[in-house]
Parts: C-alpha cells; sequence; structure tokens
C-alpha cells in the first residue's frame, strides 16, 4: 500500500450503531455491509460479538457474505471477549480483532480503579492471545487524547511489541483540537523507535464538530488509517463522517496529497441505504449526502451556477452520487432561476413577460416556503387567463 493511501475502517455498523434508534436486524448489518463493500471501504468494523448473541451472528453472517474487505471485530481486553470475537470471524478471508482498554488517568482512577501497570500488562496479554486467532490485531488505548503522553508512548511502544499491527489514537470523547491532535501524533511517530512496525489510525468523535478536522491533522502528522461511520453516526454526537472525510481528501488533493479507495459515486446511496434501514434522516445541511448540499437557492447564486457550476460548487454531485444538483424555488431566487424553470417545464417567455411573472412569483414566495412545479403551471395559467382578459 502507498505511503499516500488512506486506510478507510469503517465502523457504522459498531459505534454507529450504538447511536439511540439507530440498532438494526442481522439482515439489515449484512444489507449495509454489503454496500459498505461496493463503496470500497478496507475494513468494516462488523460489530462487538461479547455484547449480545445477536451482534456475534451479525459478524459471522457479514464475515461469510463480505470478502473483500477485512472484517473486524472489537473486544474488550480479557479473554472471554477475544475468543467469542474470534469465533465470529471464522468464516472471514481476513480478519481483524480490534481489542481496547482504557489509559487515561481519569479512567483508570473512577472507570477500571486499576495502575497503569495492570492495564498495560492487561493490554498486552490481550494482543498476545488476539494473534493466535485473527489475521490482524489492532489495539485502541480508550481516551487516548486525554492519556499522559510519556505513558502513551510506553503503551504503543509496547503493544506494538507484544503483535499488533494497527494502533488506534481514540479521541473517545470528542476532546482535541486539530493542533493538539497533530502534536500528539507526532510525538508518537518521534519518541516510539517501533511505530514504523504498525499502522496508526484515529478514531474521532465529533463533540465539538471536529472529528473530521482532528482526522486530518492525524493524517499529516503520520497516521494511515481513518476509523468512521457513515452519515457521521455514533455515540453521543456521533464520529466523524465517512464521506466528508473522503471528499475532503479528493477535493483538496492540492493540500492533501493522499488518496483512498473509495468509489465515491456510492457515497450517497449509502447514506441513503442507512436513512432507509435506520429511519433516522440526515440532516439538511450536511455536509456531502444532506439534501441541500447541492441545492441553491439565493438568486445570486442560482445565476452564477446557470452560467458555471464551479462558481458555487466545489464538487459535481455525480461524483457522490447525487442524482442532479437542485435549483430551489424560493423566496430569494432570482429572475434567471425562474426562467430557467420555466424553460424546464415547456415555457418560453419574453423578457417582459418573465418580469411581469416574477413579480407574481415572489409574491407566492412570501407565503410558500418552497415553490413546486404545481405552483409553478398555476401562475402561468393565471397570467394567460390576465393577459386574455386585457387584450
Amino acid at each position: 500500500m502507498s505511503q499516500h493511501t488512506i486506510r478507510i475502517f469503517d465502523t457504522t455498523l459498531r459505534d454507529g450503531e450504538q447511536s439511540p434508534g439507530c440498532s438494526m436486524t442481522i439482515h439489515e448489518k449484512v444489507r449495509l455491509a454489503q454496500q459498505l463493500d461496493r463503496l470500497g471501504v478496507d475494513i468494516i468494523e462488523a460489530g462487538f460479538p461479547a455484547a449480545s448473541e445477536g451482534d456475534a451472528k451479525a459478524v459471522q453472517a457479514i464475515a461469510a457474505n463480505c470478502s473483500r474487505p477485512v472484517i473486524a471485530a472489537l473486544a474488550r481486553a480479557n479473554c472471554e471477549d477475544i475468543r467469542r470475537a474470534g469465533v465470529s470471524l471464522e468464516p472471514a478471508r481476513r480478519s481483524r480483532i480490534h481489542t481496547f482498554i482504557a489509559t487515561s488517568d481519569i479512567h483508570l482512577q473512577f472507570k477500571l480503579r486499576r495502575s497503569r501497570e495492570e492495564v498495560l500488562e492487561q493490554a498486552c496479554l490481550a494482543v498476545e492471545f488476539a494473534r493466535t486467532l485473527a489475521d490482524e490485531v489492532e489495539f485502541s488505548p480508550e481516551d487516548a487524547t486525554r492519556t499522559d503522553p510519556d505513558f502513551l508512548c510506553q503503551v504503543v511502544r509496547e503493544i506494538i511489541a507484544a503483535g499488533a499491527t494497527v494502533v488506534n489514537i481514540p479521541d473517545t470523547v470528542g476532546y482535541t483540537i486539530p493542533t493538539e491532535m497533530h502534536r500528539l501524533v507526532s510525538r508518537l511517530f518521534e519518541k516510539v523507535d517501533n511505530i514504523g512496525e504498525a499502522t496508526i489510525s484515529v478514531h474521532c468523535h465529533n463533540d465539538l464538530g471536529l472529528a473530521v478536522a482532528n482526522s486530518i491533522a492525524a493524517i499529516e502528522a503520520g497516521a494511515r488509517q481513518v476509523e468512521c461511520t457513515i452519515n457521521g453516526i455514533g455515540e453521543r454526537a456521533g464520529n466523524a463522517s465517512l464521506e466528508e472525510m473522503v471528499m475532503a481528501l479528493r477535493v483538496r488533493q492540492d493540500a492533501l496529497p493522499f488518496t483512498t479507495n473509495i468509489n465515491s459515486t456510492h457515497l450517497f446511496p449509502t447514506s441513503q441505504l442507512l436513512t432507509e434501514i435506520t429511519g433516522i434522516q440526515v440532516q439538511p445541511n450536511k455536509a456531502i449526502v444532506g439534501r441541500n448540499a447541492f441545492a441553491h437557492e439565493a438568486g445570486i447564486h442560482q445565476d452564477g451556477m446557470l452560467k458555471n457550476r464551479l462558481t458555487y460548487e466545489i464538487m459535481t454531485p455525480e461524483s457522490v452520487g447525487v442524482p442532479e444538483t437542485k435549483l430551489v424555488l424560493g423566496k430569494h431566487s432570482g429572475r434567471h432561476a425562474l426562467r430557467s424553470h420555466f424553460e424546464r417545464l415547456g415555457y418560453q417567455f419574453s423578457t417582459f413577460e418573465t418580469d411581469r411573472l416574477y413579480r407574481k412569483f415572489t409574491d407566492l414566495a412570501d407565503v410558500k416556503k418552497e415553490i413546486t412545479d404545481a405552483d409553478l403551471i398555476a401562475l402561468v395559467q393565471e397570467f394567460h387567463q390576465q393577459t386574455k382578459l386585457s387584450a
């Protein structure tokens, strides 16, 4: 794999499903996993087998039905969780056990009630055991961005020595900011002498709205795997949005010379499928896949779009699988957009006629949020009727 290729680790089926209201049946999980396969994600985190029998069966079903990507299963750093993950992953052509334990002092003191030394020993034993059950082992020091940096370096060094092939740096509570994330990952590359033996990953939450920005900062510092979800779903405020992450790298090649294996034309269909399965609608102004992402109402914007799409779109809707750009008619729309809509409906008007229709249109737009084709046809019929009466 090129040093400039970023591996996309999708955790929609694990972290994403932990969102309230986003639970899925086994059939739904397999259906979404197959779409993630078509999308081109490198790793699918299929679930947390120790959480329930249903999760274990879902991981097994996904492993049996998706042969291209690596299939990962989450496990706490204990033998029983890891054993269950290994059993669920048996049908996978390429398997990964993703094991984790918290390393920040606040988690050690209040959640685990264990010392740093005890946690480090448990983590290394977990990684060693996982290596006997899967092709790859990923380890996450939970709450890494609030962990003492020197201790984090020690954990990463010893975990790699124990056999971890991927080390993930989670911003578990979405606390860090991009400059801090860049500094932390850079420090790992400077201080951990065996870091070249593993892939460094990052898993950012969006509590401060910085998950994608923090992920980009980590990539710039040397991370080569990003963990994300479709539509950015996940615990609390969600995870780094896969579609935003991928398109940021694609659109800003001048500043971010990295590639992914994602087929971006499947981004919108994948988003739509997740919405269909969960019933959770995407916010209208959501980047890339929101219904307004390629919609333009302001007259100045619409005029520019009709002249050259590059004036107000930095990517084409087709590049992410959106059927078409929408020029939405509302009270902010201009004459150019109105005439374009009339022409689409088969009407041709002079400049004088368009001006008269535009005045009627703005009166209607003041009382209706969005003007439909039926409204336009009614306007035209009324206009023709009044023209006949005044003739």
